[in-house]
């Protein structure tokens, strides 16, 4: 199957520019320029006129729920949602359950996906107290690296002992991916706060409890594991201003998309909703934040897609569960953030595709180019439309954007050179792939 997309303005590498794409099965076979014709003989044609032309997002950073918690989402579901936000490719977190903290359980979960994932996929494999003797038994070329919970966000991974840490840092030969809160500091807030408030704070109280100082702290300690042992170390989700003073060298950070479009404020017009770990804080954090998107600290937009039940999303900081569904959303959000002047969409391309492929060693995927897998998202600007309850393909089946009016709709997604979306339907019986990685 050749597949020509025509008429669109190309995103790729810094530039855009008029242009055409040939698709030839799964790779992309020619780019051309607009003064070059491209060949006749294609069996479909997709006009992208008045059109963006992107590479297939990579989201860093989801939780698909499966095994285990698949009453809230699972990869059939969660891929359909990614998929209808234009995104071709995500690495899944291993606190489900079972934990990702084997090799039997890792590669249950690549069995699951290839019989159910829409888009393409991997995972990362969680660190504990005492798994790092399985680092160099990990499969380097099937995963993009290891996961660390020094402040424990969900499950029972938690791992704060410096001796613990020591051998993790060490050990780590792929890049680290950390969750950075300190637990001691949490739970004393936590504490102060029911004294005061009683034994479910509200849920405005969460950025006082899930606080700047616990992030800090913890980010500084990971930042000096890193030095002293020469790790990769991706921060997760940063959420303050001052851990931004960290990055550099061998220490990379991820944003995501509900810390850069949300403030705490936004807790009084949505609850529970926006309820997340490490919390979503204040908007001077938020407006350096998006500084930070343009000089180098960030280097990768990701979401923590991480759905709940609507009724698992009650209550105030303590019985409220921490995380929301944002992995069909995320793409416009961010282009909405292009329109209000924050970043280029050059700018976002980097961030959402370009710099996932550099950083984690993702073979042929996450740009433009000839002999290339084709992952392509197609958006369109200026086509108002409303999130409401009925489009949204995750099982939770709520998003904190329900009711909100974008500018621009992803009009096409394609997956290995197949189209998984279009013209809000997802086709569910094409499949994505494993993510290959060369991590030197």
């Amino acid at each position: 199957m050749r597949t020509l997309i025509k008429g669109g303005r190309i995103v790729n590498e810094g530039h855009t520019s008029d242009g055409s794409i040939v698709i030839d099965d799964d790779h992309i076979k020619k780019i051309y320029a607009p003064n070059e014709q491209p060949e006749a003989s294609v069996d479909n044609v997709i006009d992208a006129s008045g059109c963006y032309i992107l590479p297939g997002i990579i989201d860093d950073h989801v939780h698909f729920r499966e095994p285990g918690l698949t009453e809230k989402a699972d990869i059939d579901t969660e891929s359909r949602a990614a998929a209808a936000g234009g995104v071709t490719s995500y690495f899944d977190m291993p606190n489900c359950n079972p934990q990702t903290t084997t090799l039997e359980t890792l590669e249950e979960k690549f069995v699951l996906a290839h019989e159910k994932s829409h888009v393409n996929y991997s995972f990362f494999f969680g660190a504990t107290n005492d798994n790092t003797d399985i680092f160099a038994k990990l499969p380097a070329d099937r995963i993009p690296g290891i996961k660390l919970f020094m402040g424990s966000s969900t499950g029972n991974m938690l791992v704060d002992k410096q001796q613990a840490l020591e051998r993790i840092f060490k050990s780590c030969k792929l890049p680290l991916m950390v969750h950075c809160e300190d637990t001691d500091i949490i739970n004393r807030n936590m504490a102060e706060a029911k004294q005061a408030w009683g034994d479910d704070p509200q849920v405005s109280l969460h950025p006082l409890i899930r606080s700047e100082e616990a992030c800090l702290t913890s980010s500084r300690k990971a930042v000096e594991l890193a030095k002293k042992y020469g790790t990769h170390l991706h921060i997760a989700h940063i959420s303050t201003a001052e851990e931004l003073e960290l990055i550099g060298g061998n220490v990379t950070a991820e944003a995501c998309v509900g810390h850069l479009y949300f403030t705490q404020l936004d807790h009084e017009r949505l609850g529970a909703k926006i309820k997340v770990n490490p919390a979503i804080k204040t908007p001077v954090d938020q407006f350096l934040l998006r500084e930070a998107l343009n000089d180098g600290r960030i280097s990768i937009v990701g979401t923590d897609h991480a759905p709940h039940l609507l009724s698992q999303k009650e209550g105030g900081c303590a019985r409220a569960a921490s995380g929301m569904p944002m992995i069909q959303f995320s793409l416009v959000t961010m282009l909405e953030l292009v329109d209000e002047g924050v970043l280029t969409i050059e700018r976002l391309v980097e961030l959402m595709c370009h710099n996932p492929a550099r950083l984690f060693g993702i073979v042929e995927r996450g740009f433009l180019r000839e002999g290339y897998k084709a992952d392509i998202t197609i958006v369109r600007p200026s086509t108002p439309w409303t999130v409401t309850r009925d489009i949204i393909q995750s099982k939770c089946g709520w998003s904190p954007m329900e009711g909100h009016t974008y500018q621009w709709r992803v009009e096409q997604t394609l997956c290995n050179g197949h189209t998984v979306y279009a013209h809000d339907t997802v086709f569910t019986d094409s499949l994505g792939e494993e993510i290959q990685f060369s991590h030197s």
